[in-house]
C-alpha cells in the first residue's frame, strides 16, 4: 500500500521521521518497502492575483493580464477562459523551472509576456489542463491588510501573495510504500496504519467527525435490497443522495488520491475511492436513475451470462459469481467491478450509494477467474469489517454531499440476513505473555498495548493474571491466545526483548527409521560410485505409455494434478524411473554414456475420490555403459550382475538376510531373460533388470541400461537385526569343494539356502566358486560348484572330523534338489 505522511498526519500525531518511523512499521510486521520525498516538480512560482484583464488587440482569443505578486506588476499575455479579475492565480515568473521547461519572457502576437499563469497540469501536480489553476476566487476586502486571501475550502489558513506555490499549497510530502501480509487487511487503510502508528508511538487515534444533514421528503426514494444468495453477501447498505452535480474533485483530494497511486476521475467516484483508501471498506456508487425499478438484487451469477464492465470488457460468467442487480439486469460484479450500464456520468444526479460485506472467499475465486483483480476486491478477499459498513458509508455520504452540493435522503437500507460472528473473550494468561516473549512484560503494560490496538479487556474475576479479550470486529486475524501475544511483542517492540542464550538440550533426537534407512542407503550407493539424482514430483502422463503398464496396474491410478504448470508436470509420479530416465536422456545428449546413478524419494498413488493419495518410499538406481575395474582399472561394460551386486550391497548394510532373487518380473519395460524379482520374506520389494529397447526409444539411446527399483518402506521391518558377535577363531580353516549337477532352471541361491538352513556349528562360510554348463555335462543340467569354509573356535580340525560334517552337508543337498555329484 502506498500513503503520504500528511494523509497519515491527519489521524495520528507523528513527531519521529520518517526513516525512523518506517524502521517502527516494519519491525512491528508492516515492512516498508521504500520512503521517498515527494517535492513540487516546479520551482520560481509564486501566488499572484489578476489585477486587471484586457482583449489582446491582435487576437481574438487571447487576453492580457495585469498580473500581480504584492511586490511588482506583470503583463502575462494568455489564452486561458476561466479567469476573472480578483482570481488568485499561479505566477511563474521568468526564469521559473516547470516540468515542460524554463519559462523565459517572449512576445505574442506582439505584446511582451512576463511569465505564465499555469494550470495544475503546468505545474505537474495533477492532469487537469482544462484551464489556469484558480486557487480562491473572492475579491480582496479593500479594509484588509497585506492583502490576504483565503486558498480553499479544505484550507485552514490564508494565502498571501508573493508565497512560494510549493509552500502556499503545503505540497511536500514524504511517501512511504507498505507491503501488507494477507493477514492484516485492516492495515489496508490510512486509518489502519494510523492505528498501528498511534500504539507503537503511545500517541492518540483521531477519527474523522462523521455527521450527516439529511432531507426530511425523501424516505419514499429509498431502494429495495433484497439478497438472493447471503452466502456470498451478507450484508448489503444502500443510501440515495440527490441534487449532485458532478465535476472534478478538490486538490487536496485528488492528491491524496494520486499519491495513494489512484487515478482522480469525479467528485462522486473520488470520494468513494477516497474513503476506500481512508478506511478500508470499498464502496460503489450507482446512477439511481439507471437502475430498473429502483430496487437492488444480489445473487448468484447463472453459467453463460455475460456482463459489460465499467473498463469497457464483455465478461461471460461461470456460476456462483455474486451479481449486483436491478429489477432487470446486473449492474456490478460484487466487490470487485461496476458496470457501464450503470456508471456515474457528468449527467448524473442522484446516485445509490453502496457499501457492502461479500464472502472473501467467493471474491478471491471469482476475481481470479476473471482475471480482473480490483481496489475493491483486493480488500474484499482479505476480509473487511463488517461493522464498519455503515460508517463507511456515512463517510462517503458526507464526503459526497459536500463536494456534489447534494442532498443526502433521510434513511439507508441495511440488509443482513446472515450475522458475521465475532470472536470473544479470549483468554489470555498474563504469565504465559512473559514466557513466551522472554521478557519481564508488567500487566499494566499487557493491558495499555492491547487498549491501544482498540480491543476490549476485561479481567478474569478469579485470577488478577487472566484477561478476557475481545478483538474489534476490524482484527479478523486473531482468533487465539497467540494471537494476541504476538501483538503485545509488536507493541513492546522485538528489539526491547533482551537477548539470551537458547537452552540447548543435550539430549540427540531420535531419527524415524525410515530416516535412518534412506541416510544409510544413500551411504551405501555414494560410497560404491553412485551420483544421487532429484528429480520433480510432477511428471508426463506419456510415461504410462513409454513403459507399457497395463491397465489396471497399481502405476496407471496417478494423482491428477489440477492447476499444472505444463502439460509434461501433470501428474504425480508412481515411478521413480521417470526421473532418473530423464537425467539418463539429458547426460547421453551432452555425450555422457558411463552413469551410475541413483534417487531416494516417494510416489504417490491415488485412491480415489475425496481420499488421499497412498504416498511409498523408494530406490531407484542406474548403470549404463562402461565401469572402471577396481583390481585393474580397465574397462569392461556393466551388466545385470552389476545392479545384483549393488542391490545385495545395500542388504548386506543392513543387515536383511531373508532376500532373495527370482528370475523374471513381469515387468513390461524389463528385458524378460535378463531381469528379476527381489524377494523379501515372501513379499515383493522390487525388481531389476535390463531395459528393453522399446523402453528407451525415445531417448535415441542405442546402448544398454539397467535399473533397479526397490519399496524402502518394506525394508522396514527386516531392517538392523539384532548383530551377534563371536570371538575370531585364532585355529586355521579348513576348506572343501563339491560340484554337483543340478538342473538348469535351478537357481543357485536356493541350494546355498539349503546348506545354511543346516546350521552346522563348524561351518564358517559357503560359496559359489565355479557354474559350467558346456561340454562334459549333460544336457539340461548344470555343474555348481561350492565351497565350504569350516573352523572351530576352539580347535584345530582334523580331516576326520571334517570329513563327516561334508558328507551330512552334501548328502542334504542332494536329497533336497535331485543333484549328483559330478566326478
Amino acid at each position: 500500500m502506498q500513503v503520504g505522511l500528511k494523509w497519515l498526519k491527519d489521524y495520528v500525531e507523528i513527531e519521529i521521521e520518517p526513516e525512523q518511523l518506517a524502521h517502527r512499521l516494519t519491525m512491528a510486521g508492516l515492512e516498508v518497502e521504500s520512503v521517498e520525498a515527494w517535492e513540487p516538480p516546479f520551482s520560481g512560482v509564486v501566488v499572484a492575483r489578476i489585477n486587471n484583464i484586457t482583449a489582446h488587440p491582435r487576437a481574438d482569443n487571447l487576453s492580457i493580464c495585469d498580473v500581480t505578486d504584492g511586490t511588482n506588476s506583470y503583463n502575462i499575455v494568455c489564452g486561458a477562459l476561466n479567469i476573472m479579475s480578483g482570481d488568485m492565480v499561479p505566477l511563474a515568473k521568468i526564469g521559473a523551472l516547470l516540468p515542460g521547461g524554463i519559462v523565459k519572457e517572449a512576445k505574442i502576437r506582439g505584446e511582451l509576456s512576463s511569465g505564465v499563469l499555469c494550470s495544475e497540469a503546468e505545474l505537474g501536480i495533477s492532469s487537469d489542463a482544462t484551464g489556469v489553476m484558480i486557487l480562491c476566487r473572492q475579491p480582496a476586502d479593500k479594509g484588509s491588510a497585506g492583502n490576504v486571501y483565503p486558498i480553499s475550502v479544505a484550507a485552514d489558513r490564508s494565502l498571501p501573495l508573493g508565497e512560494d506555490m510549493g509552500k502556499a499549497l503545503d505540497l511536500q510530502d514524504t511517501i512511504f510504500t507498505i507491503s501488507i501480509t494477507p493477514n492484516r487487511p485492516d492495515c489496508l487503510s490510512v486509518i489502519g496504519l494510523a492505528r498501528e502508528i498511534a500504539a507503537l508511538t503511545a500517541k492518540k487515534l483521531r477519527l474523522p467527525d462523521i455527521s450527516l444533514q439529511e432531507t426530511e421528503e425523501a424516505g419514499e426514494q429509498l431502494p429495495a435490497v433484497a439478497i438472493e444468495a447471503p452466502e456470498l453477501c451478507a450484508r448489503y447498505t444502500a443510501r440515495i443522495i440527490k441534487n449532485l452535480s458532478v465535476k472534478s474533485s478538490p486538490l487536496w483530494m485528488r492528491l491524496r488520491l494520486e499519491r495513494a497511486g489512484m487515478r482522480a476521475i469525479n467528485n462522486i467516484v473520488d470520494a468513494t475511492n477516497f474513503v476506500m483508501l481512508e478506511m478500508g471498506q470499498p464502496l460503489h456508487a450507482f446512477d439511481y436513475l439507471k437502475l430498473a425499478e429502483g430496487r437492488i438484487i444480489v445473487r448468484r451469477s447463472v453459467a453463460g451470462e455475460v456482463f459489460t464492465t465499467l473498463d469497457g470488457k464483455n465478461c461471460e460468467l461461470k456460476p456462483d459469481i455474486v451479481l449486483i442487480c436491478d429489477g432487470e439486469k446486473p449492474v456490478a460484479l460484487g466487490g470487485i467491478m461496476g458496470g457501464s450500464n450503470s456508471e456515474v456520468t457528468n449527467k448524473t444526479e442522484t446516485i445509490l450509494l453502496e457499501s457492502a460485506y461479500f464472502d472473501p472467499i467467493s471474491i478471491r475465486t471469482a476475481a481470479k477467474w476473471l482475471g480482473m483483480g480490483s481496489d475493491a476486491s483486493f480488500r474484499f478477499e482479505r476480509g473487511v469489517d463488517p461493522d464498519g459498513v455503515i460508517r463507511a458509508q456515512n463517510r462517503a455520504a458526507q464526503l459526497i454531499a459536500n463536494l456534489g452540493e447534494g442532498v443526502v435522503c433521510k434513511g439507508t437500507i441495511d440488509c443482513y440476513p446472515r450475522q458475521i460472528k465475532t470472536v470473544k473473550n479470549i483468554v489470555l494468561r498474563c504469565p504465559r505473555v512473559r514466557a513466551l516473549v522472554g521478557a519481564d512484560i508488567k500487566n499494566e503494560a499487557i493491558l495499555r498495548s492491547l487498549i491501544s490496538l482498540e480491543m476490549r479487556v476485561m479481567k478474569d474475576e478469579t485470577d488478577d493474571d487472566v484477561y478476557l479479550v475481545t478483538p474489534p470486529s476490524f482484527r479478523v486475524d486473531i482468533e487465539r491466545e497467540i494471537d494476541l501475544i504476538e501483538e503485545i511483542i509488536r507493541v513492546y517492540g522485538y528489539d526491547a526483548i533482551p537477548a539470551t542464550l537458547p537452552v540447548i538440550s543435550l539430549v540427540p533426537p531420535l531419527k524415524e527409521k525410515r530416516i535412518i534407512i534412506e541416510d544409510k542407503v544413500k551411504g551405501i550407493l555414494t560410497g560404491s560410485g553412485y551420483s544421487e539424482v532429484i528429480s520433480y514430483s510432477f511428471v508426463s502422463p506419456q510415461w504410462t505409455q513409454r513403459l507399457g503398464f497395463e491397465e489396471g496396474d497399481e502405476r496407471t491410478h496417478a494423482v491428477v494434478i489440477k492447476n499444472p504448470l505444463s502439460e509434461d508436470q501433470s501428474i504425480m509420479r508412481t515411478t521413480l524411473l521417470c526421473g532418473i530416465l530423464e537425467a539418463m536422456k539429458r547426460n547421453v545428449h551432452l555425450s555422457s554414456f558411463d552413469l551410475k546413478l541413483f534417487e531416494v524419494g516417494k510416489v504417490f498413488f491415488a485412491r480415489g475420490s475425496g481420499n488421499l493419495p497412498c504416498e511409498k518410499n523408494q530406490l531407484v538406481c542406474l548403470v549404463t555403459g562402461a565401469q572402471d575395474d577396481a583390481p585393474c582399472h580397465s574397462q569392461k561394460a556393466v551388466d545385470y550382475y552389476d545392479l545384483k551386486g549393488c542391490a545385495e550391497s545395500v542388504f548386506a548394510e543392513l543387515r536383511i538376510v531373508n532376500h532373495t532373487f527370482i528370475p523374471g518380473t513381469g515387468e513390461p519395460f524389463l528385458h524378460p531373460g535378463k531381469s528379476s524379482t527381489i524377494m523379501l520374506g515372501g513379499r515383493q520389494a522390487g525388481y531389476l533388470g535390463e531395459l528393453r529397447s522399446e523402453a528407451m526409444e525415445f531417448m535415441h539411446f542405442k546402448g544398454k541400461a539397467y535399473v533397479l527399483e526397490i519399496d524402502l518402506d518394506a525394508l522396514n521391518g527386516a531392517f538392523l537385526q539384532p548383530l551377534r558377535y563371536r570371538e575370531i577363531s585364532r585355529f586355521p580353516a579348513i576348506t572343501r569343494d563339491a560340484a554337483f549337477l543340478v538342473k538348469k532352471m535351478l537357481d543357485a541361491e536356493k541350494v546355498i539356502a539349503i546348506v545354511r538352513e543346516i546350521e552346522e556349528v563348524l561351518l564358517e562360510k559357503v560359496c559359489i566358486f565355479d557354474i559350467y554348463d558346456g561340454q562334459g555335462v549333460p544336457e539340461g543340467l548344470k555343474s555348481l560348484g561350492l565351497r565350504f569354509t569350516y573352523r572351530s573356535p576352539e580347535k584345530t580340525l582334523t580331516d576326520d572330523e571334517i570329513a563327516g560334517v561334508h558328507a551330512r552337508i552334501v548328502e542334504r543337498v542332494i536329497l533336497l534338489t535331485g543333484a549328483t555329484l559330478r566326478v
